[in-house]
């Protein structure tokens, strides 16, 4: 039997190791220092935005948060019509945006022609680079007027109709559903950029494996691809979600500014945010503190929906394991 001799580390190895340490220590002093900083601003901001609200938390208590009668005359405020229009206004927009944003991905991904992908991914690129306040104002003089005279024509199809003669009443073009058609354009780039990258890192194999065993083009893509990438496609919405929710200056122009809380899709409404860039200019004292307690509203949901996402997204992705 022979054995073999350990050769210490020289001089020039242990220095090269030591230095090695070192450095992964630092990277991941690093790292910790970044994951906390984050965590800092946003207990900083949370902090900072409730102290500067409280006035008006200590005087509408529940209320601001129940109550629709936002009356800053009378130093009546209750959020609950703007809270109301930030989520109408987002879920129409991804009622919209969403079988969109996966209809393009999975054009670009699975079925265009390799010369056409490049082409539609720069229009969605561009798409996402407008600025807000040109939808905004492109929807106050392109839009307004004919969806008003659509939604008067849908108003009058469903006269009469239980229920949806509710849903579907007036006319108005600055409306809650012409603010979620604005914003579902400004949130198909977003979930459609994120959903193309998740479909384009399916691996080859499983789809081919599933073309081999008999599956069509489309039952591919539906088992395959958005199967493998569901965790992927509910962060995409989520953080469309999130867009759409703190989305300001379209919305303020486009949904009427008018706080009311109603069944109708075409009814004039009000948004968080949007009341905010109205408001906040000319606001001060009690009123000037519920403006920034809006904030403090729509930056709790913003978070608690992205922590609900996140729950989402951690069970899909045990259930894709599992499978």
């Amino acid at each position: 039997m022979t054995t073999t001799a350990v050769r210490p580390e020289s001089p020039p190895d242990l220095l090269r190791s030591g230095r090695s340490k070192i450095g992964d220590r630092t990277f991941r002093i690093l790292a910790l220092g970044c994951g906390l900083l984050v965590v800092a601003i946003l207990a900083l901001i949370a902090i900072f935005m409730t102290n500067q609200a409280w006035p008006a938390f200590k005087q509408a208590g529940i209320h601001f948060i129940t109550s629709r009668n936002w009356d800053p005359n009378n130093n009546h405020f209750g959020a609950l019509a703007f809270i109301y229009g930030t989520l109408g206004v987002s879920l129409i927009a991804l009622v919209f945006a969403v079988p969109v944003s996966l209809g393009i991905a999975l054009f670009i991904t699975e079925i265009a022609p390799l010369r056409f992908r490049t082409p539609v991914v720069y229009v969605i690129d561009l798409l996402a680079a407008i600025p807000s306040v040109v939808f905004g104002l492109w929807g106050i003089l392109a839009l307004q007027t004919p969806l008003g005279k659509f939604y008067g024509h849908v108003s009058n199809f469903f006269s009469g109709v239980p229920i949806l003669d509710r849903i579907f009443s007036g006319n108005a073009g600055r409306s809650f559903f012409t603010a979620g058609l604005i914003v579902a354009l400004m949130i198909t780039p977003i979930i459609t950029s994120l959903t193309r990258e998740v479909f384009a890192t399916v691996p080859r194999t499983q789809k081919e494996a599933a073309l081999a065993l008999g599956a069509t083009r489309w039952e591919m893509m539906r088992t395959s691809v958005l199967g493998y990438g569901r965790s992927g496609v509910v962060g995409a919405v989520m953080l469309g979600l999130g867009r759409a929710m703190g989305e300001t200056i379209a919305v303020a122009l486009i949904i009427g500014s008018v706080p009311s809380i109603t069944l109708s899709l075409f009814h004039p409404g009000d948004a968080m945010a949007a009341v905010i860039a109205n408001q906040f200019g000319e606001a001060s004292g009690t009123f000037r503190a519920a403006l920034i307690g809006l904030g403090v509203v729509l930056f709790a949901m913003t978070i608690v929906i992205n922590v609900i996402a996140r729950g989402f997204v951690s069970r899909s992705e045990r259930a894709t394991g599992r499978a």
